[in-house]
């Protein structure tokens, strides 16, 4: 990368640029929109990748949709998931009976979206899916079910587009690899 402004110093490489993001966005929301043809849907947005890829994601749907979002943790301040996960924020509206759709920036370990996916199951939704932007399949410990999946991605760190690093990087309008110098053990 040549002349990186201020933002994208600690940024390797451009792993997706913004025109690849925007055309898969558009292409996930023709599936979904034709998936969830005459049905209201909610968007659950995990907090706080998730924003950006939630909501061009939204901007792309043909069909009646409400949003809600949840907070969850699992990381503290590492960068590997504990297994332990915590919700910061329940969702405001009650998902009984409703089509619901999971949006998640990136699924690594699989454990954070295993405990989601049960505690969401539990409320009874008439459909529950999954849409992810990323996912790292070498890296998953649980399998979770996927239903729309943007980008299968190689086991690096990668920030941008919603991603962070220690809350950095978040406005980057790509996703990018952080430098190997920056990413912590473990990681």
């Amino acid at each position: 990368m040549s002349q990186q402004t201020e933002l994208e110093r600690g940024v390797s490489e451009v792993l997706i640029d913004e025109d690849r993001l925007r055309s898969r966005v558009v292409e996930l929301g023709e599936e979904i929109s034709a998936d969830y043809a005459g049905r209201d849907l909610l968007l659950i947005g995990v907090l706080k990748g998730a924003v950006f890829f939630m909501a061009d994601l939204m901007r792309t749907l043909a069909i009646p949709c409400e949003i809600d979002f949840m907070a969850i943790s699992s990381y503290g301040a590492q960068t590997d998931s504990s297994g332990v996960v915590r919700i910061l924020k329940d969702l405001d509206i009650n998902i009984e009976a409703r089509n619901v759709l999971v949006v998640e920036d990136i699924i690594d370990s699989g454990l954070t979206l295993s405990y989601l996916m049960r505690n969401l199951e539990a409320r009874e939704p008439a459909t529950l899916e999954v849409c992810a932007l990323l996912t790292k399949p070498d890296r998953r410990e649980i399998d979770v079910p996927v239903r729309y999946i943007g980008f299968e991605i190689p086991n690096r760190f990668v920030v941008g587009y919603g991603l962070d690093f220690a809350e950095r990087y978040r406005n980057l309008p790509y996703v990018g690899v952080l430098d190997s110098e920056l990413v912590p053990e473990g990681a």
